[in-house]
């Protein structure tokens, strides 16, 4: 179950796509174009900080996988 759920991905543009929506869909209307471009950056910022945070419970995945795989896996860890 944790190894499944750290594999299985969305499309990543949709994901990124999906938090745009959810940031611009509280506001109304925007005024001109420059809020709404300058409320998609700053989202777009929060949302890259994502992409650099460890994995949620790598640690169980891992040992589940080596569990299944065996030393394969830590050949693979190695060679990172």
């Amino acid at each position: 179950e944790v190894v499944r759920k750290i594999i299985y991905t969305t499309n990543p543009i949709q994901g990124v796509h999906r938090q745009i929506r959810k940031i611009t869909k509280t506001k109304g209307a925007f005024p001109s174009e420059q809020p709404l471009m300058k409320l998609m950056y700053l989202g777009i910022q929060n949302i890259s900080k994502k992409w650099t945070m460890p994995i949620h419970n790598w640690g169980i995945a891992l040992s589940q996988l080596y569990v299944k795989f065996g030393e394969r896996i830590l050949k693979e860890k190695n060679s990172f």
